[in-house]
C-alpha cells in the first residue's frame, strides 16, 4: 500500500508541476525566461513525468490561449458550461488537441509562436509506442508491488489515473475552476477560485485570479491565498535556472509571443 500511494502521489505532483510550470506558465504565457539548455531539460522532464499522457507544449499553448480569448463561450476549448459532463468536455478537448497537434486546422496567428516547438519530441510523445511503453511501466510497477510487497488488488484501480494523468489534471482545473468556489474579480466569465490554499493542483485552481491577471506569475492575489508553485519558481530564479523580467500584468492581456 505504501509503495503504491507513494508512486501515485509522486507521479501526480511531478506531472502536475510539468503542466503548471512548463506547459502553462512558460509555454503558454512566457512568465519567465530560461536558456535553451533548461528549456530542453524541462521539455524532456515533461515528457518523462507525463509519460503516457504527454501533452505537446505547442498544442497546450495554443489551446490555452484560445481558452483565455473565449473563456466560457461556445468557442472555449474546454468550458464546463458548454459540455454535458466532465467526460464530454474532455472528449471535445481531445478532438481539438489532436487537430492542433496533427495540423488539421488553421490556427489563428495570434495564438501561434512563442512556445517550445520540438517536432522530434512531439512525434515521440504522441506516438502509440511511447504511450504503451509508459503504460507497461506503470503496470509493471504495480505488479511488482502486488507480488513483492503484497499490495491489495484494489490498488490496480489507480492505474487509469497514471494512464491519463495530464488530461485528468486539465479536466479538474477547467471543470472545478469554472464551476466551484469564489470570485475576487468580475471577468465576464464563470472562472472561480476553488481553494484558498491550492496544494491539490499547485495553484492552478485560482482560475478567477488567473483570468483577471493572466501574466501574473503568482496565481494567488489575496494575502490568505497560497500558490505552491510560485515559491518553487522563486527558488529556480535565485539559482539562475529561470529569469524573471519586467512583465505586463494588465487586465485581459495575454502573453502570446
Amino acid at each position: 500500500m505504501v509503495f503504491s500511494l507513494t508512486f501515485l502521489i509522486t507521479h501526480w505532483y511531478l506531472s502536475l508541476f510539468s503542466q503548471t510550470f512548463f506547459l502553462h506558465r512558460y509555454s503558454a504565457h512566457k512568465m519567465f525566461k530560461m536558456s535553451k539548455f533548461w528549456e530542453k531539460f524541462f521539455g524532456i522532464f515533461t515528457y518523462i513525468t507525463q509519460g503516457s499522457s504527454y501533452l505537446s507544449p505547442r498544442a497546450y499553448a495554443i489551446l490555452h490561449r484560445m481558452h483565455h480569448a473565449h473563456s466560457d463561450t461556445e468557442k472555449d476549448p474546454h468550458s464546463p458550461h458548454h459540455s454535458k459532463n466532465i467526460f464530454h468536455m474532455m472528449w471535445k478537448t481531445k478532438i481539438l488537441y489532436n487537430d492542433v497537434v496533427f495540423k488539421r486546422i488553421n490556427v489563428p496567428k495570434r495564438f501561434e509562436k512563442g512556445y517550445p516547438d520540438w517536432q522530434w519530441l512531439e512525434n515521440l510523445g504522441e506516438s502509440r509506442i511511447s504511450r504503451f511503453v509508459f503504460g507497461f511501466i506503470y503496470v509493471g510497477l504495480y505488479l511488482m508491488a502486488f507480488f513483492v510487497f503484497d499490495m491489495h488488488w484494489a490498488f490496480f484501480l489507480f492505474l487509469p489515473i497514471h494512464f491519463l494523468m495530464g488530461p485528468i489534471h486539465g479536466a479538474i482545473v477547467n471543470w472545478a475552476g469554472h464551476k466551484y468556489g469564489y470570485s475576487n474579480f468580475d471577468n465576464n466569465d464563470k472562472s472561480k477560485n476553488t481553494f484558498i490554499v491550492d496544494f491539490l493542483m499547485m495553484g492552478e485552481l485560482f482560475q478567477n485570479n488567473h483570468h483577471k491577471l493572466p501574466n501574473k506569475r503568482n496565481f494567488a492575489v489575496r494575502w490568505w491565498e497560497i500558490d505552491p508553485t510560485y515559491p518553487i519558481m522563486k527558488v529556480l530564479s535565485w539559482v539562475g535556472i529561470i529569469r524573471f523580467e519586467k512583465q505586463k500584468e494588465a487586465e485581459g492581456e495575454l502573453q502570446s509571443a
